[in-house]
């Protein structure tokens, strides 16, 4: 297989763009991807999206996005996996690169979760759960959350204080991040008495949804060095998936899905854990942090909690998470926000993080999920 490196990255702010459409947003990121890497065009575009057609109104984004990027004509298609379809998208430019059938590849993540509002929009997010069995009883994704985090603090007898570092951490970096949604810090104690959303997930616990755009411009390591002065490799790809129900799985409280793509990424790299040094994974949840830390062999089970409350995770920790401020700070613009992931991992190992680099930070791995752990997609970056 060839090997592929990643030469442009572009985003914009993650927020409430009211005044914005689906397309424009994906343009603007697209232009600025291209221009970050000295080209006008490429081979394939491939989009990044989850609610298009539930709350845009919008299927084909594929060739809608390339045609007002100006690169009417090439290959593109929009690639879904809930909300690991970013990470789905880098991997489909990943194998397209790797196999000689496509040069230059764009990926485009996009989401415009304000084009709807209140009921009607948490109804069109549930199409990421099992229509049959959770969403027509009237299941969200928060409620399935705050399910399984009243599980883990039962069977691991914490308490939901214990989770707070992980929102503390989260917003300490995003208050730095100029794309960043909520650049607030929160204070010790706060955690615990935000306002309740699926009792015992509360406000300070889950991400808001956003709106926004990022993109990647991915081609052969050959041509990246000539075309760019530190090109980043895309050293491996994996996907592994679950049960899309938590109750169809012999144990909820482990993310089999999660260990088999790590496992299958860092081995595709020839490298191991403690080779990352930034690892930016999925936050939508603390218990998911918690939970994806466990499975990604960071910490025993159970215990995922103490990486947050030791500050392990923070910039200076042993393994930095939510470096730009993850889902929480940052916003997560679902569809889009595997493909802000890696480009806020690419902007650390470029060494052009700013105040949130992570020093001498040489490796990376991005984990993007889809639901609970249904999807799950890694990537392994080297500077």
């Amino acid at each position: 297989m060839t090997s592929v490196s990643i030469i442009g990255i572009g985003q914009t702010p993650v927020a409430e763009h009211w005044e914005r459409d689906i397309r424009s947003l994906a343009a603007e990121a697209a232009h600025a991807a291209l221009e970050d890497a000295g080209l006008s065009t490429v081979d394939a575009v491939y989009v990044a999206n989850t609610y298009g057609a539930a709350i845009s109104s919008q299927a084909q984004l594929g060739p809608l996005i390339a045609d007002y990027a100006g690169l009417r004509g090439v290959e593109a298609m929009t690639v879904e996996a809930g909300e690991a379809a970013g990470g789905a998208a880098l991997r489909v430019a990943f194998l397209a690169v790797a196999s000689g059938q496509v040069e230059t590849a764009m990926v485009v993540g996009v989401e415009k979760a304000t084009d709807m509002i209140g009921p009607a929009r948490v109804a069109a997010r549930g199409v990421t759960l099992d229509a049959d069995y959770e969403s027509i009883h009237g299941g969200t994704l928060a409620a399935t959350a705050g399910l399984l985090m009243r599980r883990y603090l039962y069977e691991h007898g914490v308490e939901l204080s214990a989770f707070e570092n992980f929102s503390i951490n989260a917003h300490a970096n995003g208050s730095r991040n100029a794309n960043a949604m909520y650049r607030n810090q929160i204070r010790p104690g706060g955690f615990v008495r935000a306002p309740m959303v699926s009792d015992p997930v509360n406000l300070f616990d889950s991400a808001p949804d956003g709106d926004g755009a990022a993109a990647l411009i991915v081609t052969t390591a050959e041509r990246a060095q000539d075309l760019v002065p530190k090109p980043i490799a895309v050293l491996a790809s994996a996907v592994a998936t679950d049960s899309l129900a938590l109750q169809d799985r012999a144990d909820m409280l482990r993310f089999t899905a999660v260990e088999r793509a790590v496992d299958m990424v860092l081995r595709r790299a020839s490298i191991s854990r403690d080779d990352i040094e930034v690892f930016e994974l999925s936050d939508v949840f603390t218990v998911v942090s918690a939970l994806t830390l466990e499975a990604a062999g960071y910490a025993p089970r159970g215990t995922g909690w103490k990486l947050a409350a030791d500050n392990d995770i923070a910039l200076n920790g042993r393994i930095p998470i939510s470096t730009f401020g993850g889902h929480k700070s940052r916003g997560n613009p679902v569809g889009a926000t595997g493909v802000y992931q890696t480009v806020e991992a690419v902007l650390q190992l470029r060494g052009t993080a700013g105040a949130n680099q992570v020093a001498n930070a040489r490796t990376a791995m991005i984990l993007s999920m889809g639901g609970l752990g249904a999807s799950v997609v890694t990537h392994v970056l080297q500077a």
